[in-house]
């Protein structure tokens, strides 16, 4: 087979002198036709350089790249710990570099240039493999409440999977069959190929997907934050960049709300744009690299106080001590006051626009609810991949609660029709959603629409339940800070600081809870050194 063409720089080649650099790092070994680099659900493996012949990549089988010299092979999950969704097997013998992870993080510490340009690579490459449907196949029906969940897990973690669904495809019973499980005992993961788990358990899957396992009983951290999205993954980084015990806990994955934009635009360094995933991504790593460890899932369920520490309790029955918490567990999307909108959640309805929601409404009519930014960055974003993109908002102007730069781009594109004073009353479709009617709220003109995706984006509620009455919230639910007595992130509990959406009176921007993220670690150090 020919060589796989590079791909926005996915697949890059290096030159003779930064192939030098490599070397120094690693073992030179001969390669032989068939010979495994690595195979998937590999935890133990190495970063390897091609130096001559080719390598293919494999998925259940299948060649769906082929590296030759100057190539690297790999992906995010040798930066994160993860097993390899892939296997790599010599098709002409050569020769390789073979590097440890340990190494490989030595040598991007060493030469920025390099660290640069493999973790752009290992990030469009996991990208890649999600557009692709590489990796887990998950199979059950897109009805059960089980199905969905695990679909938003994986879907949120950025994992590489491919969904089976037994209400579409024909052959999907057929397999269940095969492996003698019955529906009942769906959703089914199938890993490696081989390995096949029904309807795993919350835990049972990441620990086998490699994700940070539950932290074990120790003295408390100096730094215990609730929340991995941008507010608090800033704070871990800063947190443990500054020698601060620091441990981070999400009930689902890494990103928050921002981890689901397609594509954030006006944060500041990055001119061309990122994705709310790379950004996580980013952020994950550097926040390993400086010692912070990290628990997906932990959901939070209560905060004590005790003498000298707080202690956060978590679902399954867990805990774990912080002399100061960080409050980031941020906000989540409100739902449309639509009957029967709940029947059709994963058939049809979504709260995020990622790549997996892209695919699955290609050449597709979808509408989209909502005029703040998270709307119009959808509505771009799924321009790209529908027939048509309606979008509908209740007031009068776009560009009342949308930055101007989203507002010229919906204006300027064909596929998208603005519809405004217009709200969605009724949904409706047999087993997914097929249909939508829209009334103007100044003339109470009803029309119907024929859609196949509806995109929710109509604001969002404090996630503070877990709290209870430990802190004192205002009247919307967010978290007061900056009392008489408080420091200005400080909550009515001394050494406990909110950041983010979470927060009373935050701006609901991914730059400003970066910054609350870092601002949170200087206060905690007044707090810890009093």
């Amino acid at each position: 087979m020919e060589e796989t063409p590079d791909l926005n720089g996915a697949y890059p080649r290096l030159d003779r002198e930064q192939i030098g650099l490599v070397a120094a790092y690693g073992e030179q070994r001969p390669t032989h036709r068939g010979d495994v680099l690595f195979s998937e659900g590999d935890r133990d493996y190495a970063f390897f350089l091609v130096l001559a012949g080719t390598v293919e990549i494999l998925d259940k089988g299948e060649v769906i790249r082929v590296h030759g010299p100057g190539r690297f092979l790999g992906e995010l999950g040798l930066l994160t710990g993860q097993p390899t969704f892939l296997t790599a097997r010599v098709a002409e013998p050569g020769e390789v570099i073979a590097m440890p992870p340990g190494r490989l993080r030595e040598l991007a510490a060493q030469e920025p240039w390099f660290g640069d340009l493999v973790l752009r690579a290992f990030l469009i490459r996991r990208s890649l493999l999600i557009a692709q449907g590489a990796g887990l196949r998950i199979i059950g029906s897109r009805f059960s409440a089980r199905c969905r969940r695990l679909r938003d897990f994986v879907v949120r973690n950025r994992l590489p999977h491919r969904w089976i669904d037994l209400e579409d495809d024909e052959d999907a019973e057929t397999l269940l069959r095969g492996l003698s499980i019955p529906v009942s005992e769906t959703p089914v993961v199938i890993l490696d190929g081989k390995r096949v788990l029904r309807n795993p358990g919350d835990d049972e899957l990441p620990r086998l997907l490699g994700l940070p396992p539950p932290a074990p009983a120790s003295s408390a951290h100096d730094l215990l934050i609730i929340g991995a999205g941008p507010a608090g993954l800033a704070a871990a980084v800063y947190g443990s960049s500054e020698g601060l015990d620091t441990m981070v806990v999400d009930a689902i994955a890494t990103g928050g709300q921002a981890g689901t934009s397609s594509k954030i635009e006006n944060y500041l360094g990055f001119p061309a744009g990122i994705s709310g995933a790379d950004l996580a991504d980013r952020a994950v790593i550097q926040a390993g690299r400086f010692g912070a460890k990290l628990q997906v899932p932990g959901e939070a369920t209560g905060l004590r106080v005790r003498s000298d520490r707080y202690t956060v309790d978590l679902g399954g029955g867990g805990e774990l001590s912080g002399r100061t918490v960080v409050i980031a567990t941020g906000a989540r999307y409100r739902r449309l006051d639509v009957p029967h909108l709940e029947d059709f959640d994963g058939a049809g309805v979504y709260y995020a626009a990622t790549q997996v929601e892209a695919l699955q409404c290609r050449h597709m009519p979808v509408a989209i609810v909502g005029g703040g930014n998270s709307a119009g960055q959808a509505a771009v974003f799924l321009a790209r991949h529908a027939t048509r993109v309606l979008l509908f908002v209740r007031g009068a102007e776009l560009g009342e609660n949308m930055s101007r730069y989203l507002v010229d781009r919906i204006e300027h594109c064909p596929e998208i029709e603005v519809f405004l004073h217009t709200e969605i009353r009724e949904v409706h479709g047999h087993d997914f959603l097929e249909e939508a009617v829209a009334v103007n709220n100044r003339t109470s003109e009803a029309r119907r629409f024929e859609i196949r995706a509806l995109f929710v984006f109509i604001g969002a509620a404090p996630c503070v339940d877990w709290l209870a009455d430990t802190v004192e919230l205002d009247d919307k639910g967010y978290v007061r800070t900056g009392g008489p007595q408080a420091l200005p992130l400080e909550t009515s509990l001394p050494g406990v600081l909110a950041v983010g959406d979470v927060r009373s009176g935050s701006i609901k921007r991914v730059a400003s809870a970066v910054g609350e993220g870092a601002m949170a670690v200087r206060m905690a150090f007044v707090r810890l050194n009093r």
